[in-house]
């Protein structure tokens, strides 16, 4: 008898894709608007763009961007998301850190990656590294100002546990204070992988002949819309599903905290 009510619970149960479509149908609305628009007022029409998605998917050009742009993105993130936890961390746990480092910090956050790139290109040349190091300020920033946050906020009766337990400062930040945090630091990991994906395509677009962003400003040069306008689409569907996949991230691997951050 029991057997069968929790066989027929998980009939009933809804798989992961069902509920994802249930609940998020309706942000395909603004895109189905955005192609009804195009359909009607400019040249270029979805027939072309498929067309023109086709043949880049084709000759494998669209892979090789996507390689390109993620390797950096990815890169930049992943190495800035480890200088701005180590930084979050240690001027949370400090406010006489936190205070002699405050004006530089805000003096340094809203200089654009855009103003530094003479600079970085001259330092290192075109490739992934000046990429990469564009890419940097943009994910420190927001993963420091998270953990910074969430560091800060820690229980007191946490800490308390944790001398109780004998640990030392490094031990206290490992097994106490980084868990209790890790919810608050993945939305800052999210917020910057959005902007290390914005700051790679616009270094491409810009100055790196690499990626899809470099792809975007070839198919303009060449008059060719529809070529543009399929790796424009590319790199939304590229930016929904990685923000996607950390959602789906941060609601395993935090439960029901992870679920509330991830509504943020």
């Amino acid at each position: 008898m029991a057997d069968a009510a929790i066989a027929g619970a998980t009939r009933r149960r809804p798989g992961f894709a069902s509920r994802l479509v249930r609940r998020d149908w309706r942000g395909a609305v603004a895109p189905l608007l955005l192609l009804a628009f195009v359909e009607i007022v400019m040249d270029t029409g979805s027939y072309q763009i498929a067309v023109a998605a086709y043949r880049v998917v084709l000759d494998g050009s669209l892979l090789t961007g996507t390689i390109e742009t993620l390797g950096a993105a990815l890169g930049g993130l992943a190495i800035g998301g480890m200088i701005g936890v180590v930084l979050g961390v240690l001027f949370g746990m400090s406010r006489a850190v936190d205070r002699l480092m405050m004006v530089t910090v805000e003096s340094i956050r809203p200089i654009p990656s855009a103003a530094i790139i003479p600079v970085v290109l001259l330092a290192f040349g075109f490739g992934y590294r000046m990429e990469i190091f564009l890419i940097l300020p943009g994910t420190i920033f927001p993963i420091l100002i998270f953990t910074r946050s969430a560091v800060a906020g820690t229980e007191p009766c946490l800490l308390d546990v944790s001398r109780l337990m004998g640990l030392g400062y490094i031990g206290r930040v490992l097994k106490i204070v980084v868990p209790a945090a890790l919810p608050r630091i993945f939305v800052g990991f999210r917020l910057s992988a959005a902007l290390a994906l914005v700051i790679a395509v616009t270094t491409e677009v810009v100055v790196n002949p690499q990626g899809l962003g470099s792809a975007i400003m070839v198919s303009e040069q060449k008059l060719d819309p529809a070529s543009m306008y399929a790796v424009v689409i590319w790199l939304g569907i590229i930016g929904w599903g990685l923000n996607a996949a950390l959602v789906w991230m941060q609601r395993r691997l935090f439960g029901p905290a992870g679920a509330r951050g991830a509504e943020q």
